[in-house]
């Protein structure tokens, strides 16, 4: 019996595309194809992936019951972390008027950097040292929660330098095991997902490039997501945030199975958080474009589709939850240096205190190079993404896989305006060897795209991103 099980496994994976970043079959009946697979010969390559989240609770005014939840954890002070924007606003306010009416002490520190920098982790980190914290919340988008995320592990691990759980070959990437204090997420914004997510990113200023630190002992003990705070997004911190979630699904869609992925971990505490695609993150990422092909332009110019919007802010969870497990790959690790080498660009709807290229903007720009560039390496799953956001298939060839997908994300991004290529954002052709140069040490998510790249890629990526239209 065993050796027929087997065998019909092995008819299966030999009668399914072979391309590198494809070797399970097609997505469409995702779990009926793709979750068994045999153990991977190769010693060097991964054999088993992990899923891992936090708890979710969903649901319009849910914010009202976190102060429930300290007292059922049996927290008696903690620490609420937001930005200087948000610390006058409603999501700040209900959460701590929930706080107040359960009896929670707690310390307000709103001074998060939005797009967190080495700097400004080490005084958040500093601030949650300064006092004894039972538990950490976080009332923001990313750059909150991330900075939650390290503030909570410097504080449970006071003597560590910075640099000892950044992601190699920036820092020492070593794997976390102090015991971390609870964290809860309350995301305002619908894009990063980072409420599911064992990673946070900062901008590490010596070098001008984002880098982070990944592991799922990072990642919040509870994601709080009110789609009631979603309403409060200005219109192009909505279309931004938005495109982080668009390119969280394509990217986690086609990274590598993994199954690909190296090397293998000699322990499974340092097998990372993320690990190539499977076909459990494959579901989220489905999720997740299905509903931005019907709501994402409706929640960016209907500011009161309350539905819209909450299917927005669930997607972004959805999409958090595939990829920070399977990974993102190259939009991300271009984005990097822009947003980290900003001149002087200052959006419409962000603050004027200091230019910043949001990370939405940011990793959008190169995407349609990129999807045309990886598309060769596994042109079925290019298809299937595009026809996922509404382009039309039915006689599409497989050479032009690139080509559809490229269109259909230039669609979108004309439709909301977006600016038209890193140009518009600052940098010219001369500044590509310098954006190169910051986007060759995220081997942790650029190893992830389905196709290898030199960096006469990565040149040619950002030269074809100059402009988009």
């Amino acid at each position: 019996m065993k050796n027929r099980v087997f065998n019909l496994i092995e008819t299966v994976a030999t009668s399914s595309c072979r391309c590198p970043a494809h070797s399970h079959g097609h997505a469409t009946n995702l779990m009926a194809k793709n979750f068994v697979s045999l153990p991977n010969n190769n010693v060097d390559k991964d054999y088993a992936f992990e899923m891992a989240c936090s708890t979710i609770r969903y649901g319009l005014g849910v914010t009202k019951e976190i102060g429930m939840d300290m007292v059922n954890m049996n927290v008696k002070k903690v620490c609420v972390m937001t930005d200087p924007y948000l610390s006058s606003l409603k999501p700040v306010k209900t959460t701590l008027d929930s706080l107040m009416k359960n009896g929670i002490a707690f310390e307000l520190y709103d001074k998060v950097h939005v797009e967190p920098t080495d700097k400004s982790l080490d005084d958040a980190a500093k601030f949650a040292r300064s006092i004894q914290f039972d538990a950490f919340i976080a009332v923001g988008g990313g750059s909150v929660i991330d900075t939650a995320k390290a503030a909570n592990l410097f504080s449970c691990d006071p003597e560590a330098p910075l640099l000892k759980y950044v992601n190699a070959p920036i820092g020492e990437g070593q794997p976390i095991i102090v015991p971390l204090k609870p964290l809860l997420a309350v995301p305002t914004t619908s894009g990063t997902g980072s409420e599911t997510t064992g990673v946070s990113i900062f901008d590490y200023e010596p070098l001008k490039a984002k880098t982070g630190i990944a592991n799922r002992a990072l990642r919040p003990t509870l994601g709080i997501v009110d789609p009631l705070h979603t309403l409060l997004l200005p219109q192009r911190v909505c279309i931004y945030s938005g495109f982080d979630v668009f390119c969280h699904a394509l990217e986690s869609f086609t990274a590598i199975p993994y199954t690909e992925r190296s090397p293998r971990p000699s322990n499974p505490i340092f097998r990372p958080a993320y690990q190539g695609r499977n076909p459990v993150s494959d579901v989220w990422a489905v999720f997740a474009l299905k509903i931005i092909r019907k709501y994402f332009k409706r929640a960016v110019y209907n500011p009161d589709d309350v539905e819209a919007r909450s299917q927005m802010h669930l997607a972004s969870t959805m999409a958090g939850v595939g990829f920070g497990n399977a990974g993102v790959h190259l939009c991300h690790g271009l984005s990097y240096p822009i947003s980290g080498n900003v001149k002087t660009y200052i959006p419409e709807d962000y603050s004027k205190d200091h230019p910043i290229i949001p990370h939405g903007l940011s990793v959008v720009m190169s995407a349609p190079a990129v999807f045309e560039f990886c598309a060769p390496m596994c042109p079925e799953r290019h298809l299937e993404a595009a026809e996922l956001l509404g382009a039309n298939i039915k006689n599409a060839k497989k050479k032009d896989s690139g080509k559809i997908l490229s269109e259909t994300i230039r669609q979108y991004m004309l439709e909301m305006k977006i600016e038209n290529g890193i140009s518009a954002l600052g940098y010219t052709k001369d500044d590509i060897p310098n954006l190169v140069k910051g986007t060759l040490p995220q081997h942790r998510i650029t190893k992830l795209a389905p196709r290898e790249q030199s960096e006469e890629d990565l040149s040619q990526l950002f030269e074809n991103s100059l402009t988009v239209y």
